[in-house]
């Protein structure tokens, strides 16, 4: 028979059922916090007749998993246009033990005016991260192979991107300001969003 061994806190944890209790509230007030994000986010892309229809049109979606590098996440979507060529999206993301992040991903379409503007309005945007993973655009921790801040990277790097990642990311220890952030980051990529032709 297999001679499986735990730690003596590993065995107290397990047999502690009010930590997975917690985690659970926790989770279901991400959700909450999503939710009321959802319909505000589309509140303010009907308004603003910045994306075409066919996007639009696509409700957002929040999904939830337990292993993001180990460990528990929330994702809400929205605009949420992904086709195998394609990628229109702002994702607002929740990773349990790390942070909680904005992004605006663009693949497949015209990227080059976003390029443009990010370059135009690069002092503006310093304290917003940038993508600089060129194997993988499904990543979403912040370490250095995958996001460099936007103040720290040169033109010609913006300029030779194959696909967009902008993002920003606030500590979990700061949930009280979480819609804030959220509410305030969606408008900032709407604005970017202007700036590009995809109707």
């Amino acid at each position: 028979m297999a001679n499986v061994k735990l730690s003596s806190a590993e065995i107290e944890l397990m047999s502690n059922a009010s930590f997975i209790l917690t985690k659970n509230k926790i989770i279901d007030a991400v959700y909450q916090l999503f939710g009321a994000l959802s319909n505000e986010y589309v509140s303010n892309i009907e308004t603003s007749s910045i994306l075409p229809e066919q996007i639009i049109q696509i409700a957002p979606k929040i999904s939830r998993g337990e292993n993001y590098e180990g460990l528990p996440w929330v994702m809400l979507d929205y605009p949420r246009f992904f086709t195998k060529q394609e990628v229109v999206a702002i994702r607002t993301f929740f990773w349990w033990g790390n942070f909680c992040s904005i992004t605006l991903q663009l693949k497949g379409i015209d990227i080059q005016p976003m390029k443009q503007t990010i370059i135009q309005h690069k002092n503006s945007l310093n304290d917003w991260w940038l993508c600089c993973n060129k194997e993988n655009e499904w990543q979403h921790h912040f370490r250095v192979d995958n996001y460099k801040l936007l103040a720290d990277c040169s033109i010609e790097e913006i300029e030779q991107l194959q696909w967009i990642k902008l993002a920003k990311k606030i500590p979990l220890q700061e949930w009280e300001n979480m819609n804030n952030f959220f509410s305030t980051n969606f408008s900032a990529l709407l604005q970017l969003l202007a700036t590009q032709t995809m109707k």
